[in-house]
């Protein structure tokens, strides 16, 4: 089968899987640790109406900024590589 690459095949799988599905369900897990904490039952306890803005753990928000923060880092990344495709560094003479 030296037609297919199975080299380049198995790569884009493994970085479609990370950056299809992954980052998608790193964003829904540090929206979920947001929800977490003591407010969000005291809040359905008094009938849903709450002034909490944010969650209601620092934990749950230490967890978020760091899915959030990965989320960009890996967006910034994105951008890099096709700003960099698209501008090849000049040719030393």
């Amino acid at each position: 089968m030296s037609w297919i690459n199975l080299t380049a095949l198995w790569k884009i799988v493994v970085f479609g899987l990370i950056a299809g599905a992954g980052l998608p369900a790193l964003f829904a897990g540090g929206l979920y640790s947001l929800s977490l904490g003591p407010n969000r039952v005291r809040a359905a306890a008094e009938g849903g109406d709450s002034d909490v803005l944010v969650g209601g753990s620092v934990a749950g928000m230490v967890v978020a900024a760091i899915a959030f923060l990965i989320i960009l880092a890996a967006i910034g990344w994105c951008v890099y590589e096709i700003y960099t495709l698209g501008h090849p560094a000049p040719a030393k003479k």
